[in-house]
């Protein structure tokens, strides 16, 4: 699966990327999400798959979506061929505010894998703590803050003072945030976007050893996958705080509200691919950049099957069905 469809979500997410990076800077979240959502939903449909959106978007913000049960790609329309099965989780605009203002950190996003290999994961939110290979299996969900930013010190031969945590700016994070001051730790501050910021913790450069605090779930799971192919570790835990939450994980078929979720918990799947491509200029990736003649893109792409890392720039040439891709 994955060498045959690696190159095809790449398209989806460079196609989606491009539509939401037109609408940069209008101040229209909703605008810009829409044009995600079309561009991946049009996109997808030509893809050689059988496919089933297991994780959309946008239900907790009312947003345009792509929904959970939507099914998608060339077996919609082609009956007469036999096309692999396909689970989808998709964010089709990560950070819809970051695109609308034309703030960093912007990115589309997808994750793919076998049936089954995606966790169904309900629209709340989730406790999280992300961090890379070398500190994998050094954290715990249930440790206080200064313990496990100790661990994770000790794991990369640092000091805590050396550490930079990622925390979304948000008020429930008031104590998360004291705490790490106080462990000595230092804190990168981000207004949207904990999906980008948990793969950073996975890659050698970025500078950034640990993302904490609460965030959506179905982010967690795109995380997941990500990290799957990464090596590197997320525990989470769903937060489930009013009688309809209960309702919402048996629909959902999760029978322990509490459980703590590991990495592979939240994707399974023995066959992985995840792609991104950036919006907006950020951390991990460069944004859309237009040109006179055409578009060029910077994603990245990997998958667990073959365990390597590609950042790919495309020049989009306008007018012609030509795409040079630097890998």
């Amino acid at each position: 699966m994955e060498r045959a469809l690696s190159l095809e979500f790449l398209r989806v997410v460079e196609r989606a990327a491009i539509s939401s990076a037109r609408t940069m800077g209008y101040g229209d979240g909703t605008r810009a999400d829409q044009a995600a959502v079309e561009a991946m939903r049009a996109e997808m449909d030509s893809v050689g798959m059988d496919g089933t959106i297991v994780i959309g978007e946008g239900e907790r913000d009312e947003a345009p979506m792509l929904f959970i049960g939507e099914k998608v790609g060339a077996a919609v329309r082609d009956k007469s061929h036999s096309y692999p099965q396909v689970d989808i989780a998709v964010d089709p605009l990560e950070g819809t505010n970051l695109c609308a203002t034309g703030a960093p950190n912007s990115i589309t996003v997808l994750a793919a894998s076998d049936r089954g290999g995606l966790l169904h994961a309900p629209d709340l939110y989730m406790e999280k703590i992300i961090v890379g290979p070398s500190s994998r299996g050094f954290v715990d969900l249930d440790a206080p803050v200064a313990v496990n930013l100790r661990a994770i010190a000790r794991s990369l031969d640092r000091k805590v003072e050396d550490l930079v945590v990622i925390v979304l700016d948000r008020p429930r994070h008031e104590n998360l945030i004291r705490d790490i001051r106080k462990a000595g730790a230092r804190i990168r501050l981000i207004s949207d976007g904990d999906l980008s910021a948990g793969i950073s913790t996975a890659l050698l450069g970025t500078g950034v050893h640990a993302v904490m605090g609460i965030g959506g779930a179905p982010e967690g799971v795109l995380t997941a996958a990500a990290l799957r192919c990464l090596n590197g570790q997320i525990l989470a835990r769903l937060i489930v705080s009013k009688p309809e939450h209960e309702e919402r994980l048996a629909q959902m078929g999760i029978k322990d509200g509490k459980k703590i979720y590991d990495t592979a918990d939240l994707a399974p799947g023995k066959k992985l691919i995840f792609a991104c491509t950036g919006v907006t200029d950020g951390s991990l990736l460069r944004g859309v950049r237009f040109f006179g003649g055409g578009v060029r893109t910077q994603s990245l792409i990997m998958s667990l099957d073959e365990q390597h890392v590609r950042f790919i720039d495309s020049v989009h040439i306008s007018g012609q069905d030509v795409k040079v891709r630097f890998y």
